[in-house]
């Protein structure tokens, strides 16, 4: 009975020192694993490098305002931004991503891009358990407004996140509206009164007896983003790029009367404006030369409040949706979404910048200080931290349920880069007068048809 006592003494010791090292090892694990999370973000001693590819029309501005700030939060992520010129954006992203070594982290892709990106498999399910794991609980996905977020998504797969939510906006300079003696306009302002108003913004405001102002600037030269002129002023009254079958119908009465309202503009605006594309619109409105500008919305802060790159002054630039057509107000969604690249081997550092950039806190520093447009419902419907976001967010709110309503975007295909420069030839041709409106979008129907089967 004796031997029996001490026998199992001696066992419940040996069990009770089994299960104490059990212990530490699962608290070492445990603890192991922590670490692992923490390295995922690097540390002092070995910091994690993160490298972007963007447009190089804000990379370096990133770079320089933006990465710092970042920093302020996760001091053990360095992040490199490579710019690169929009026209080479998606083959260099491309090449780069289907490599067997990418050197991206991340790719910041337009709007149309994410499906050909993905259909490679060169992007990362951000809502896949492992990306999830490492995403705060109050990131709130539900939050972002339905149009921006899906420009980040493809076959019901959330692959990107939206960093700059632009969208096409009607600017203008109410003082030479108000020289003109022609209403300022208003969010109901329909495209009829606005053809009947542009002859008499067409202006001599200096007494010469030659016209040295003009009632419009906008994308009119052969490029990728021109068409998105033409597809507003459709979709506005009703038209679609695709029918429910996948099928260019784009090609009838309503297509062809916008390609032919889009072409009438380049009667009221400056001379050599057929050549106008980004930057010459944006020029024409910042000088005040022209009375209305269609453009993206991110350009507001540089045309309205910084004195380096404007000469009008704040109170006399608005900013609104584009105008009303018979289904409804003129819109345009073109969002910068920020994606992972699936073979990075940065993930966790990657989605850190991403979720950063496009959180509630990351979209107020970056509206108020570099007049990025927000996507969250939360932000837009907050005071903003500067009095001059406070229109800016209301015609933004307006902008992005016209586009969610009247799927006011480019062709969302793994070919659809083909397809918009298809659109860019023919648009352009019936701009210049080469063809007519008619002959254009048949061509660009035809051709695009074959394409997307």
């Amino acid at each position: 009975m004796v031997r029996f006592r001490k026998f199992a003494t001696l066992v419940s010791r040996r069990a009770l020192m089994a299960g104490a090292a059990s212990m530490v090892a699962s608290l070492s694990l445990g603890a192991a694993g922590a670490q692992a999370q923490d390295n995922g973000l690097g540390t002092a001693d070995q910091p994690v490098e993160v490298r972007m590819i963007a447009n190089e029309a804000f990379a370096s501005q990133w770079q320089t305002l933006m990465v710092p700030e970042f920093n302020k939060h996760y001091p053990n992520i360095k992040v490199t931004i490579d710019g690169v010129p929009y026209v080479e954006l998606l083959a260099k992203s491309m090449l780069d991503a289907t490599g067997p070594s990418p050197t991206y982290d991340i790719i910041i892709a337009d709007d149309p891009w994410v499906p050909q990106l993905a259909e490679v498999g060169a992007l990362l399910d951000l809502k896949s358990p492992e990306v999830q794991a490492w995403t705060d609980g109050g990131y709130d996905w539900d939050d972002f407004n339905a149009a921006p977020l899906a420009a980040g998504a493809w076959k019901d797969v959330q692959y990107g996140v939206p960093l700059r939510s632009n969208m096409l906006m009607m600017f203008v300079n109410k003082a030479l509206y108000e020289k003109a003696g022609v209403p300022v306009p208003t969010a109901e302002l329909t495209w009829d009164q606005y053809l009947e108003q542009a002859p008499k913004l067409v202006q001599d405001t200096d007494g010469d007896g030659k016209a040295d102002a003009w009632a419009i600037d906008t994308y009119f030269i052969r490029e990728p983003l021109t068409p998105t002129i033409w597809q507003t002023i459709m979709n506005s009254n009703g038209g679609q790029l695709l029918d429910e079958d996948g099928k260019p119908a784009f090609n009838n009465e309503v297509g062809i009367t916008a390609l032919e309202t889009h072409k009438k503009l380049l009667e009221f605006a400056p001379t050599g404006a057929v050549s106008h594309g980004f930057s010459e619109s944006l020029q024409a409105f910042r000088q005040g030369l022209v009375a209305t500008m269609f453009n993206w919305g991110s350009v507001f802060k540089g045309s309205a409040i910084d004195a380096k790159t404007t000469t009008l002054k704040p109170d006399q630039v608005g900013i609104q949706v584009m105008p009303v057509g018979s289904a409804g107000p003129g819109a345009h969604r073109g969002i910068w979404s920020g994606t992972v690249s699936s073979k990075s081997e940065n993930k966790q550092a990657a989605w850190a910048v991403l979720q950063w950039l496009s959180s509630k806190q990351g979209e107020t520093w970056h509206s108020a200080n570099l007049g990025v447009l927000p996507a969250r419902k939360s932000t837009l419907s907050a005071t903003p931290a500067e009095p001059w976001l406070v229109p800016v967010f209301a015609s933004l709110q307006q902008a992005y349920d016209a586009a969610e309503k009247g799927k006011m975007w480019r062709i969302r295909d793994p070919r659809s880069d083909a397809a918009q420069q298809i659109l860019a030839d023919e648009v352009s041709r019936a701009i210049a007068g080469q063809v007519s409106a008619a002959v254009a979008l048949q061509v660009a129907a035809e051709k695009i048809e074959k394409i997307l089967d």
